[in-house]
């Protein structure tokens, strides 16, 4: 029987990704950064309800020194607080001692194969949504970015086509 490992999340970054760090063994790099994705509703006097029930979920991304494609480095350079990203990847579940003696603990986290920046936020003020346009693909394991023309976070609205309402992004 065929098995799928795979996430496709659209969120903000809690807070600035960690520093990078290089992996003894393996030469890799990996980066470290915390996740929201939230189900929030528009309410009837055309504003947003948060959804009191938000996801927090903990990303790593992994290049390797031979990669073409080094998306730690894109996170480290480029991501902030606040930043809206597209994630793909897969999850992976860990588990470990409580170091107070707590006795064990685990979670489930993202390791992320490609992101998209969706450039939704906006330094001035703005209404912090839009059209998520300025946006790269930037994908890892030697996989292509997708034609400019093959629809992006628009695309991903109520059904009806493109969202050009201009409508703000919720959280």
């Amino acid at each position: 029987m065929a098995t799928l490992n795979k996430v496709m999340l659209i969120g903000r970054l809690t807070k600035p990704p960690e520093a990078p760090r290089v992996l003894p063994n393996s030469g890799s790099t990996v980066v470290k950064f915390r996740f929201a994705v939230g189900r929030s509703k528009k309410n009837e006097a055309g504003g947003w309800d948060k959804d009191p029930n938000q996801l927090y979920i903990d990303c790593e991304v992994f290049s390797r020194p031979d990669s073409k494609r080094n998306l730690a480095d894109l996170v480290t350079k480029y991501a902030k607080q606040g930043d809206m990203l597209y994630l793909e990847g897969r999850l992976v579940f860990e588990e470990w001692e409580d170091k107070n003696g707590g006795g064990k603990r685990s979670k489930h986290k993202l390791v992320v194969d490609s992101l998209e920046f969706l450039g939704g936020r906006s330094q001035d003020g703005g209404d912090g949504g839009g059209s998520g346009g300025g946006g790269s693909r930037q994908t890892g394991g030697g996989r292509s970015a997708p034609p400019a023309d093959s629809g992006g976070p628009e695309d991903f609205g109520d059904g009806g086509g493109s969202s050009g309402s201009g409508d703000p992004i919720p959280f």
